[in-house]
């Protein structure tokens, strides 16, 4: 919070990103909190000193901790500092920083209501919440009602709104884990205004500093693909590379087949929220272990990358409900790749389009097709809906990627969903969501419908491995479809007001099926 921090901070305030509330104001934001906090290292809000690094080997003398909704190794080396290991590139870096900016700037709102500069006073309710949080102390229904209270006071909010947030970070046995959260962003506020040296730090560690924009762990991660392709010749088959979840292209492929019994032709998709359901993982271990049997090598994401991979010989799967005509041309190949982060993933496909060097030879893939599917904001619509990308602009330079999207705006009509056809923003993370910036977007020529992080840097990677570098072939097929998690112009809908839940079942598998039916309609064009 310092001067080299100035900078960061005043950029946060001058965005005001939809995602984390009004900043301005003098009210703690709970929901941005919740937001930022599911996706930094539990215990964070502890620690003074911040630690970017590298992978360093910190894996072998302590405890790996990682975030709810974010695949990142942390490290908590002693009370006062965290580790946070960056394997990702500059998007993961830009991310980290922008939420340690919202903690700290909320953490200093916490600060300025609980003591008076003039009179060098701290306020009751914040010594109550001191003594329990440092003591320890077990709370009954009565005392917690009394502490939500206090905690009111502490953040400006009113006691329903503390109550949910309470509510919503408790443990089975961290039951007061808010009451700690907001104790220790006050606490290390008030220890950086009072004392110069407590100042809280961010560093970044050399290893880092040198890894950066060298694909390091994409190269290793992509060389692990090529290699079980080779071991298993499955090398010159056409290739058909999708970027999607771990779950809708197997669950497409492989449960009906598994599970005949929960197929239901008058509800398709009842299926797929069965295998969503968090008590079915009975029906999930199924398809996994007949999946296994039956053509699908599970990659194991050791490289650092936390891209996991599935590789699937359709030549053990019966195509012929999927519209496949059999000829003598060999069945395809689909390599599927979980999301990746950000600038991520134009390392992960730039190296996975590139040839596979062994015993002093170069073997090139057979790249038929690329199918992207991914979350995204969509500025005209409600959680579920469907956009379709005509190009992705990039944020923040003159980069622009049009493309021919094999995939149409007909292709799902039939659906109740709306579904919308344009440009969509790249960009560089949830500051974006900025309704003035978004408005422009939107309604001005660039007739934008929704931003979201990974398209340009694939597009960027794809048109350098056909066009440029003759990695693959000129005319690969590409597709791009997106479903909205978010409305960041629409007050309550935007990504900290909560998940997709079984709302984005439905769009998935409608864009999973039809990405694998033009797979296998035209495996090898």
């Amino acid at each position: 919070m310092g001067t080299s921090g100035e900078t960061l901070r005043n950029s946060l305030l001058l965005l005001q990103p939809e995602i984390y509330g009004n900043l301005n104001g003098d009210q703690v934001e709970l929901k941005g909190l919740i937001y930022v906090l599911d996706r930094l290292p539990e215990g964070i809000e502890e620690c003074q000193f911040i630690n970017l690094t590298a992978e360093e080997g910190y894996e072998e003398s302590f405890k790996v901790i990682i975030p709810k909704k974010r695949r990142r190794n942390c490290y908590r080396i002693d009370e006062r500092q965290m580790n946070i290991e960056i394997t990702r590139g500059r998007s993961e870096v830009y991310d980290i920083l922008t939420h340690l900016t919202f903690l700290y700037i909320e953490s200093h709102k916490i600060r300025q209501r609980v003591y008076n500069e003039k009179d060098e006073t701290i306020l009751r309710e914040w010594q109550i919440l001191e003594e329990i949080v440092l003591n320890n102390q077990k709370l009954n229904e009565s005392n917690s009602e009394v502490l939500l209270v206090h905690l009111g006071s502490i953040l400006g909010r009113t006691y329903h709104e503390v109550k949910e947030a309470y509510d919503n970070f408790a443990e089975a046995e961290k039951p007061h884990r808010f009451a700690h959260i907001i104790y220790w962003m006050g606490k290390l506020a008030l220890d950086e205004f009072t004392e110069h040296s407590k100042e809280r730090t961010i560093k970044f560690t050399p290893d880092l500093r040198e890894s950066i924009g060298h694909h390091v762990y994409g190269e290793y991660w992509a060389d692990q693909i090529k290699k079980v392709l080779h071991e298993n010749n499955l090398f010159d088959r056409p290739i058909h590379i999708i970027s999607a979840n771990m779950h809708s292209v197997m669950n497409s492929l492989y449960a009906p087949v598994v599970l005949p019994q929960h197929v239901n032709e008058d509800e398709p998709y009842e299926i797929y929220r069965k295998l969503s359901d968090d008590a079915q993982e009975d029906l999930r271990k199924a398809v996994r272990k007949y999946a296994g049997q039956n053509g699908l090598y599970f990659v194991d994401a050791t490289s650092g990358t936390n891209i996991q991979v599935q590789i699937i010989d359709t030549e053990k799967l019966d195509l012929k409900p999927w519209g496949y005509v059999e000829t003598d041309e060999p069945k395809p190949i689909l390599i599927v790749m979980d999301y990746a982060f950000g600038e991520q993933a134009y390392e992960t496909m730039d190296e996975l389009l590139k040839p596979y060097k062994t015993n002093g030879s170069r073997f090139f893939m057979n790249v038929v097709s690329i199918s992207i599917m991914g979350k995204a904001g969509i500025l005209d619509g409600d959680k579920g809906d469907i956009m379709i990308p005509t190009a992705h602009i990039f944020e923040g330079t003159a980069d622009n990627y049009p493309f021919k999207n094999q995939l149409h705006k007909g292709d799902f009509q039939e659906s109740e969903l709306k579904v919308l056809k344009g440009a969509m923003v790249t960009v560089l993370g949830t500051s974006l969501q900025n309704k003035d910036i978004l408005k422009f977007f939107k309604d001005s020529t660039w007739k934008v419908i929704g931003l979201e992080m990974e398209g340009a840097h694939y597009q960027k990677a794809i048109q350098s491995a056909s066009r440029i570098r003759g990695n693959i072939r000129k005319d690969v097929k590409v597709r791009y479809a997106y479903y909205a998690s978010d409305n960041p112009l629409q007050t309550g809908s935007t990504l900290a007001s909560g998940g997709l839940g079984t709302t984005g079942v439905k769009p998935t598998y409608m864009i999973t099926i039809k990405i694998l039916e033009q797979i296998f309609t035209q495996p090898n064009i």
